[in-house]
């Protein structure tokens, strides 16, 4: 394990400032570590801190950078930021994982690259650089951090929410809300779901995946791309209006999202 003060000289490079180093150390304590020692104080206050400061940089950047944009469409493009696939994809980008503090439990069970204790940590050290330098210093590590997803993010489009787009365009061309039969194989822990979406009556994709949600999503994609194109051939126009890219790498970033955060037990935030 490295010593906070790595980190926090990292955080002085980002921000300018210096965090409250028994803050910081308290923002790298997880709780499975504070039972083992007598009630230590972890880093859930500061996790729930974090995530508000988060919130609010977040949304304030999404709703400045995209003035014509419906709010269904600016809350899809939060929860692909906030997130605990996101959070813990950039806390391995900073190595956040090798400065936590975990009990023998959640050590012995590779709890440094678990994607839930990642995120949370992640939150807790933007609470930690909000209370230590203020809430500019926070924008400029939420920034840091999250500047390149969020750019990523707003070039997805449909991608984002499957299962949303495709509700959208079967509402578009009349035809009822979409439903999905799933079905599941394999062992508890390590259970395959294949899905089928199923409007007005036929099946119009079909997806796999380790979620009962991601293998929806999976299905909604393939359903949303037969819809599009039935809607575009009718229509005489060129059915690649939606998302651009490879459909391959637009499926990883929407279904993939919430097969990660269903395997940590937690919902994506903003949804």
């Amino acid at each position: 394990m490295r010593p906070a003060a790595e980190l926090n000289d990292y955080l002085e490079e980002v921000v300018g400032q210096r965090c409250d180093e028994a803050l910081l150390q308290r923002a790298l304590t997880h709780r499975s570590y504070s039972y083992e020692h007598d009630g230590l104080p972890h880093n859930e206050r500061l996790e729930f801190l974090g995530d508000s400061v988060l919130g609010i940089v977040v949304t304030d950047t999404l709703y400045r950078a995209h003035p014509d944009l419906p709010e269904g469409k600016l809350a899809k493009l939060r929860a692909a930021v906030v997130n605990s696939r996101a959070l813990a994809e950039v806390a391995r980008v900073i190595d956040l994982g090798d400065f936590v503090l975990l009990g023998k439990g959640e050590e012995s069970t590779g709890g440094r690259d678990k994607a839930s204790i990642l995120a949370d940590t992640t939150e807790a050290v933007i609470g930690c650089v909000y209370l230590s330098a203020g809430l500019d210093a926070a924008d400029t590590f939420v920034h840091h951090l999250l500047d390149p997803l969020m750019r990523r993010s707003a070039a997805l489009g449909a991608a984002l929410d499957w299962k949303t787009s495709l509700q959208e365009a079967a509402s578009t061309g009349e035809l009822g809300p979409p439903a999905y039969r799933v079905t599941s194989e394999g062992p508890d822990h390590d259970k395959t779901f294949t899905a089928h979406a199923v409007v007005d009556g036929e099946v119009l994709g079909t997806g796999v995946g380790r979620s009962k949600k991601g293998a929806e999503q999976r299905a909604a994609e393939a359903a949303w791309h037969v819809l599009t194109e039935r809607a575009a051939r009718m229509a005489e126009v060129d059915p690649t209006a939606g998302p651009q890219g490879d459909p391959d790498d637009e499926l990883d970033a929407g279904a993939d999202l919430q097969d990660e955060a269903d395997e940590a037990d937690l919902p994506v935030r903003g949804a």
